[in-house]
């Protein structure tokens, strides 16, 4: 199996580096920047313990691959980033090779299953940053991470085992299920919070919008008889695997909302993340006023070039009232 990895950011910096370095083969597809400083020295990865040097090859476009039967297709982008990818994807010739959605929320699968027969879903728990161009870091120990992989919309196949045993030799703890959208679910209601630390700063959690935002959204999944399974704070593998730690002289900017607008990339994944939720609500008529209210404060902030935590109380409280909430 040769892994391509499209989107070589935070995720796909760390599962490109941590793969390359345990011997797979690793072709990545970035931009700017981050692409030339790839292309030049490769990618470090700054973890708790130690700082890894990876190289492996790294493309502008799809299109310069020569794609081959034993290819896998990570996507690590944005969601709202996705269709894109996809379309270049399909543009270059992929057509059998399964793609795997190693993204947050749960609107790529779908986008990927329009145009390809071989998708599979990827619930990715991993704190991980865009440092600068050509480095990375990772904050979990003693795994990078953990992550839960299968064919979408259920089942799993040698195309699921082949990767997990890739992520596994590559430090990155991994999970066959055959129901793996039960847990992207669940992932979706932990991130529905992001958009609360882009507003509000470092102390979102302990405002009264976090209970809100999950409320709503395990109110809308009943309805909808969406299953769902916690991978938050609760879950055991994550003190067993999972730990997040300091790195020496890094800082955690905050979440990948954060950094986004931290960034500038003119863009913020709230549409698919709080906005799944407020989607579901219309659908089967559940209110969903404050997950509506964030996605529209996560619009405004990157329209206006928002810096995240800038919002004050008063602010937010009248975007709930807007909604209605």
């Amino acid at each position: 199996m040769r892994v391509i990895v499209y989107g070589v950011g935070a995720i796909g910096g760390t599962v490109a580096a941590a793969l390359a370095l345990s011997g797979q083969e690793v072709v990545g597809v970035a931009r700017g920047s981050q692409l030339a400083a790839i292309r030049a020295g490769g990618l470090s990865l700054l973890t708790p313990d130690r700082r890894l040097h990876a190289r492996f090859d790294c493309l502008a476009d799809p299109g310069e691959i020569d794609l081959r039967p034993d290819d896998a297709v990570l996507l690590t982008m944005k969601t709202q980033d996705t269709v894109a990818a996809l379309e270049r994807l399909r543009a270059v010739g992929l057509r059998g090779q399964p793609v795997f959605c190693v993204q947050n929320g749960v609107a790529n699968e779908r986008f990927a299953l329009r145009r390809f027969a071989n998708v599979h879903a990827v619930t990715v728990m991993m704190p991980a940053s865009f440092t600068k161009p050509g480095e990375v870091a990772a904050f979990a120990s003693p795994r990078h991470g953990i992550f839960e992989i299968g064919r979408y919309p259920e089942g799993c196949d040698a195309d699921d085992e082949a990767l997990a045993a890739a992520l596994e030799r590559a430090n990155i703890a991994t999970f066959v299920t055959p129901r793996v959208m039960e847990s992207k679910y669940g992932k979706l209601i932990v991130n529905l919070s992001n958009a609360v630390e882009a507003a509000v700063g470092p102390g979102a959690r302990e405002t009264r919008y976090p209970a809100l935002l999950r409320a709503e959204a395990e109110a809308v999944l009943e309805t909808a008889g969406i299953a769902w399974r916690d991978v938050g704070a609760g879950d055991p593998r994550r003190e067993a695997l999972m730990r997040w730690q300091p790195i020496p002289g890094v800082e955690r900017i905050g979440g990948s909302s954060v950094q986004s607008l931290v960034r500038g990339t003119g863009s913020i994944e709230t549409d698919y993340l709080n906005g799944e939720i407020a989607l579901l609500g219309r659908l089967f008529g559940v209110p969903t006023p404050v997950n509506a209210a964030f996605v529209e404060i996560g619009a405004r902030m990157v329209r206006d070039g928002r810096a995240p935590g800038t919002l004050g109380e008063a602010e937010v409280a009248a975007a709930l009232a807007a909604q209605g909430a």
